[in-house]
């Protein structure tokens, strides 16, 4: 139940945000889309905590703004190697390890890792993440921890 009044409450908020009206003709659409899709969600059963990560609510967010920051850094830097050229790049896999506790949290991380440019990961065993760093110093600074430890923040 918790989570379909989560997902409700998203729907609705989205709908208000990106409509931006606020008649009473458009508030009852409103109403009867987010229970159509509530509906629809309930029946297919795909409403639960995988789905819809409860925990995540209020962590999530600052995550969000972190890893944005870190792209930001990491699409200059490869930028500016590009530029450089070939003798700029030192291509290399490394093993990390994630310290979460749930798939989830590790899908996290592992997606972090893709997402920031200069990493990609390649391959995930059990907590074994397989990562290609196009730069000693990408493979370096993924190797201190500091986003596997804030997404062990954000999963609490």
């Amino acid at each position: 139940m918790r989570h379909i009044l989560a997902l409700s409450t998203m729907l609705s908020a989205f709908w208000l945000v990106n409509s931006g009206h606020y008649k009473p003709l458009l508030l009852f659409f409103m109403v009867v889309s987010v229970l159509l899709v509530v509906g629809l969600c309930h029946a297919l059963d795909v409403v639960d905590g995988e789905s819809q990560p409860l925990n995540l609510t209020f962590t999530i967010p600052a995550y969000w703004l972190w890893l944005i920051w870190q792209v930001v850094i990491s699409n200059i830097d490869v930028a500016r190697r590009v530029w450089m050229g070939v003798d700029s790049i030192s291509p290399q896999v490394i093993m990390v390890t994630a310290d979460q506790k749930s798939d989830l949290g590790i899908v996290i991380y592992a997606n972090s890792i893709t997402l920031t440019p200069g990493t990609v990961s390649i391959d995930l065993e059990g907590n074994q993440i397989s990562v290609h760093a196009l730069t000693e110093q990408s493979a370096a600074d993924l190797l201190t921890g500091e986003m596997n430890r804030r997404v062990c923040r954000v999963e609490r």
